[in-house]
């Protein structure tokens, strides 16, 4: 996966960009009415929420949106972290799903696909940093194979 700056900036910049752009296109176009639809996303919008929370919360001072490690962090392996790696992005998918499914836009829903592939891809680059910063990492790998979502 390509750097894309010193400690991941330009992944920082997509993720946003990505995120601006499924906002926008929440309320553009025409609505594709579905109630179950919008029923389901209203429940992904809380559990989106509760996930990004709780990595939130377990991260502390060692959060950053930036894929590279802060040079003063700990690796985090309790919590939410003990069931999901990146539990903070697999919010975000759900949140933006729901808010795509609230809206009830087909825009939307391609922005969050493309969301979730890039949150993919960003995953993989802060792995290969975290593989290199933390010599535990890989044996924390194996224990938590859930990349996004923790188990039902």
């Amino acid at each position: 996966m390509p750097e894309l700056g010193s400690r991941g900036e330009g992944w920082v910049a997509l993720q946003v960009a990505l995120i601006a752009a499924l906002v926008r296109a929440g309320f553009a176009g025409e609505r594709q009415r579905s109630p179950l639809g919008r029923g389901l996303g209203i429940a992904l919008l809380p559990a989106g929420a509760s996930l990004v929370w709780a990595g939130f919360r377990e991260l502390g001072p060692s959060l950053t949106p930036l894929p590279r490690p802060r040079e003063d962090a700990e690796l985090a392996e309790v919590g939410i972290y003990g069931r999901v790696r990146h539990p903070i992005y697999g919010g975000l998918v759900l949140g933006a799903c729901g808010f795509s499914l609230v809206r009830e836009r087909p825009g939307a829903l391609r922005r969050t696909a493309a969301l979730a592939l890039l949150l993919v891809l960003k995953a993989r680059r802060e792995e290969a940093w975290l593989l290199e910063r933390y010599p535990g990492y890989a044996a924390y790998v194996e224990r938590t194979p859930r990349r996004f979502w923790p188990a039902a």
